[in-house]
């Protein structure tokens, strides 16, 4: 495999030269640009990512952290994140929540992980680290953001949604339909953007007078499995319910296949609205309503944010996202109305 050292000799130059040629980086004379373009052709010469990173003075790479590696809700986000990196000859590294200590403390290890392989800058994907964490980056905050998450001081960093108003949106979704009895499947109590949909939603049932402490919930992981398991225990408990708000789309499909499986149609007996809109709501059975959050739309702004800090971009970055409610036939009034 040819290197730059021999694509300098056959273009008769010095390897700095070549290098300033293949990196496009330095001016560099007409005529000696194409003897150097000819060598490269007649070599076949493509540059190895130590040579492009040596050359560029950066890695060349970009690290993504996220809590676990499972489900879809991170697989189309590391999708789009990987091709707007490889359209810029850039390349992804992926970490994930490991190891024995909790949420925060995966997070943490995870970002030293990437920095240490060093990732020019980083996209963390978790709500779980405090101020005090970003302070101990020292100069490296400067070259990470954040999603699902909004930290004092570095707003600038922060790509994340007003989950509280989803959780509004969801509600208002069932008491438009007529919906009263209702239950709440949630996720986990530690995770700070599953109680702002939750506080949102018990909110807007209590401004219209039903009151959250007569309304049946119950917190689980955000999972399918999970969604079946909270679905039996509230068949099982004999709460009379028409209608039943999940924290994420991926319970809301594991919940509907334990009522269809138990003989309760959705929407027929029982309405069912998720939350993400994530690509698994529009292909369940029956196709799942779900709170719209923009997170493509989201992930992008942040990409572009850590182009600008860490590649000298100077891209327009998106800070507001708008949150809607995708209607599909999951959802329908209570029977008998």
């Amino acid at each position: 495999m040819a290197t730059i050292k021999d694509v300098a000799l056959r273009a008769g130059v010095g390897m700095s030269t070549a290098s300033r040629v293949v990196s496009g980086k330095g001016y560099v004379a007409a005529a000696t640009i194409a003897r150097v373009q000819k060598a490269v052709e007649e070599l076949d010469f493509r540059p190895s990512h130590a040579a492009r990173a040596l050359m560029s003075g950066t890695s060349q790479m970009v690290g993504v952290y996220i809590p676990i590696l499972k489900g879809t809700f991170y697989t189309p986000i590391l999708a789009a994140i990987d091709a707007e990196l490889r359209a810029a000859d850039l390349h992804m590294v992926v970490a994930f929540g490991v190891g024995k200590g909790d949420a925060r403390r995966q997070a943490v290890e995870g970002i030293n992980f990437l920095l240490e392989r060093g990732c020019d800058g980083l996209i963390v994907i978790s709500n779980h680290l405090c101020e005090e964490d970003v302070l101990a980056l020292g100069k490296n905050q400067s070259r990470i953001v954040f999603m699902n998450h909004l930290l004092d001081g570095i707003e600038s960093h922060c790509f994340t949604a007003d989950h509280h108003y989803g959780g509004v949106l969801a509600a208002r979704a069932l008491l438009e339909h007529g919906h009263r009895k209702i239950a709440v499947i949630g996720g986990p109590s530690t995770s700070p953007d599953n109680v702002a949909r939750l506080s949102g939603f018990m909110g807007e049932l209590e401004r219209i007078g039903i009151n959250p402490a007569g309304v049946w919930q119950t917190e689980s992981d955000f999972s399918p499995e999970a969604g079946w398991a909270q679905a039996a225990r509230l068949i099982e408990s004999g709460y009379q319910f028409t209608a039943v708000f999940c924290a994420n789309d991926e319970i809301a499909v594991g919940a509907m296949a334990y009522f269809q499986e138990n003989g309760r149609e959705v929407p027929r007996n029982i309405s069912v609205i998720g939350y993400d809109d994530t690509p698994s709501a529009a292909f369940s059975s029956p196709r799942l309503t779900s709170v719209r959050i923009p997170w493509l739309e989201m992930t992008m702004a942040a990409l572009d944010e850590l182009f600008n800090r860490c590649y000298g971009t100077q891209r327009t970055i998106k800070r507001h996202f708008l949150i809607s409610i995708t209607q599909r036939a999951s959802l329908a009034r209570p029977p008998g109305t």
